[in-house]
């Protein structure tokens, strides 16, 4: 591994703010058994800096001269081949004290880079398995940094997960295997609004904290100064908290010496279980994690016995994570409802609302379904024909209608599919070079990633008339094989919402929310991006810029409000716009156009508004976006039936598909939408 000269670094200690953090880094350097920690919030919170100082408080560690994997020399069990094979020769030799090392997993790695990669060239000329070794072998023995680890493509977590539940990383690549150590502090960094973990990975973690920039002005300032200070000298700066961090770093060794003498009473774990229960935590690592964790903050503070408050800190560490149990849930632990547990004696048996946390008791809710009766008796009344919302000033938020069970959206495979690769499920693609997972070998014109395992079992046959001093193996270039990759791609989804008031009358916003709603759920497991134009008054929005923050998506579709006139045409340009930069962002996304009307349009700019429609629909097309049409209008409006909106002129214009709500339920029209999505694709 090629190493940089390393930049002196704000010390652990001089970091401001953020206490819960650094606490929750401190405690998983003491007992790496907790699982690593995972830090939620936005960027400019001291993230970064504070995982990166953390490693000069640890204490240094004992490894083998020259061992790729920085080896125990006094743990035989975790000796890898190389290192193993020495020990049993009484050739290994001694140690060497060095830092634990802080290695960065970069997003964009691809599964050679983590996982590492067989020497084929000393394999071939010395006959030996020569590992490259990657990023997981780096990091054994110390802490592996991921930032922004909710952007990670699916199989790199997959191969990570193996690595930290096993801690052994085998590389398996050419037709050889390799196996090496890899037990690793796995630290994570997300901006949530980026998107969310899958749940599996969530639970690996085995602590979470949420930070957020400072508020008090006092704090704020001496962030400030303390960078600038440190940029003018950084030595300097240092040596002002080298006490400090030699404190701390003494704090660290004692708490490790002390920890296997930490107990904890049975009534507190039993009290663990109980809170778990609860909350709705179904996985048993919550459980096993509290306990770890409150007996290491017992070791930590000097004490020997392992306290309610102990136990209470752990909880609200280790547990949030693990009770987000439906996409639009913000992860987080209701402190009143953690004291009412806590102080609960135990029981037997806590009856069924106990092991149901969906049927709590009656009366904390009580208000609320008030609240809501109130609001529903309000929007029945303002739902009147005459009542259409039409003035700016009388614009309400309506609820979202009844979503659907997304596991019934099936999705069907297009061919043209399978030449786009962008980090996502909802579509199998061919991947692109060195990205996706290698599944098979085949010959193309061009291209750098060699299936080198492939290629030689393929000339293997020749190599009897062909002779070379210096080759073991002689390949010609036509003869070269490429590696064929399989990867999931996901779409670019921007709802285009109407949300004039005439989007009021009949419950439209409630029905067209529980559309959107349906699509959003599915979008989560998919991992696409998705966006949200709303378009009333004299304009149209981008109220949520294309993101892969499916929750994001859901507060701003919550908080939609309805009324004003109704500017289709604008709502149409902002998509169209929207799109064309993401395509230019993201050449192999999906575009995907879902319009949300009842398509009476009575605001244009200038000209007539079937023209600028026309124009605007026309552009669309050239620019190869799917779009997907969901006619809000009811019908029969004059009692002929005649068609008031421009809804099937759109989606005739565009070649889109059109549904009309009023014949669909929510289910039909979610999986109309991804057929529909399926089938225009076919054609492109």
């Amino acid at each position: 591994m090629s190493h940089h000269l390393k930049k002196p670094l704000i010390p652990f200690t001089a970091i401001i703010g953020q206490e819960l953090m650094k606490k929750a880094l401190l405690l998983n350097a003491i007992n790496p058994a907790i699982g690593g920690v995972l830090i939620r919030g936005e960027k400019g919170t001291a993230k970064s800096s504070a995982v990166r100082a953390l490693a000069e408080v640890l204490p240094m560690m004992k490894v083998v001269p020259g061992c790729p994997f920085s080896c125990d020399p006094k743990k035989e069990s975790e000796l890898c081949e190389l290192c193993s094979a020495k020990k049993k020769r009484d050739e290994l030799p001694g140690h060497l004290e060095q830092q634990v090392r802080v290695v960065n997993l970069p997003v964009g790695a691809t599964e050679d880079r983590v996982v590492g990669t067989i020497d084929i060239e000393r394999a071939l000329k010395e006959g030996i398995k020569a590992l490259e070794p990657g990023i997981l072998a780096d990091a054994n023995r110390g802490i592996l940094y991921i930032d922004e680890v909710n952007l990670l493509d699916d199989h790199v977590v997959d191969v990570l997960l193996d690595a930290a539940a096993m801690g052994v990383n085998t590389v398996e690549r050419e037709g050889i295997s390799f196996s090496h150590p890899s037990r690793f502090i796995l630290i994570g960094t997300m901006n949530p609004e980026e998107g969310e973990l899958r749940p599996q990975l969530l639970d690996r973690f085995g602590l979470q904290v949420s930070v957020e920039a400072l508020d008090d002005p006092d704090e704020r300032m001496a962030i400030v100064k303390t960078v600038e200070e440190f940029s003018a000298s950084p030595d300097k700066y240092r040596l002002k908290y080298k006490s400090d961090q030699k404190a701390i770093s003494g704090q660290i060794k004692r708490a490790i010496k002390n920890l296997p003498k930490v107990s904890i009473s049975d009534e507190l774990v039993r009290k663990a279980v109980d809170v778990c229960i609860g909350l709705g935590v179904r996985t048993h690592r919550a459980e096993i994690t509290i306990v770890r964790t409150a007996k290491t903050i017992a070791a930590f503070d000097g004490r020997f016995e392992v306290s309610q408050d102990d136990l209470r800190q752990a909880i609200e560490l280790a547990i949030p994570h693990r009770m987000r149990r439906r996409p639009f849930e913000e992860p987080k632990v209701d402190p009143q409802q953690l004291d009412d547990l806590m102080n609960q004696p135990p029981q037997e048996d806590q009856g069924e609302n106990q092991n149901n946390p969906e049927q709590q008791p009656e009366d904390k809710t009580e208000t609320q379904e008030q609240e809501q009766e109130q609001r529903q008796e309000q929007d029945n009344c303002n739902d009147s024909p005459s009542s259409k919302g039409s003035s700016p000033a009388e614009q309400r938020v309506y609820d979202i209608g009844s979503p659907i069970d997304p596991e019934q959206v099936k999705i069907q495979k297009t061919r043209t599919m399978e030449k786009r690769y962008a980090p996502g499920r909802r579509f199998k693609t061919s991947g692109g070079d060195r990205r996706g997972q290698y599944t098979g070998a085949e010959k193309r014109h061009s291209g750098s990633d060699i299936a080198l395992d492939a290629t030689i079992r393929a000339v293997s046959p020749y190599q009897v008339r062909r002779e070379s001093e210096d080759l073991a193996v002689v390949i010609r270039s036509d003869e070269l094989l490429q590696k064929k990759r399989i990867g999931k791609t996901a779409t670019a989804c921007l709802f285009v919402v109407d949300a004039s008031g005439s989007m009021g009358v009949e419950k439209r916003m409630e029905a067209a929310k529980g559309a959107v709603f349906s699509l959003l759920e599915d979008s989560y497991k998919n991992r696409d991006r998705v966006g949200l134009v709303a378009f009333r008054g004299e304009g149209a929005d981008l109220v949520l810029p294309l993101t892969s923050s499916i929750d994001l998506a859901y507060n701003r579709l919550s908080e939609l409000p309805t009324g004003g006139r109704t500017p289709l045409a604008a709502g149409l340009q902002k998509a169209l716009s929207t799109l064309m930069t993401e395509k230019r962002k993201y050449p192999s996304l999906i575009p995907l156009l879902v319009l949300i009307t009842d398509g009476r349009a009575n605001v244009g700019n200038g000209g007539k508004i079937k023209d600028e429609i026309a124009s605007i629909a026309d552009d669309l097309v050239r620019a190869d976006i799917v779009t997907l049409v969901i006619d809000t209008e009811a019908g029969k409006k004059n009692g002929f039936g005649i068609q008031l909106g421009f809804c099937p002129f759109i989606a005739e214009q565009t070649s889109g598909k059109y549904f009309r709500l009023s014949d669909l339920t929510a289910n039909d029209v979610s999986r109309a939408v991804l057929s529909g999505l399926s089938e225009s694709l076919v054609m492109t």
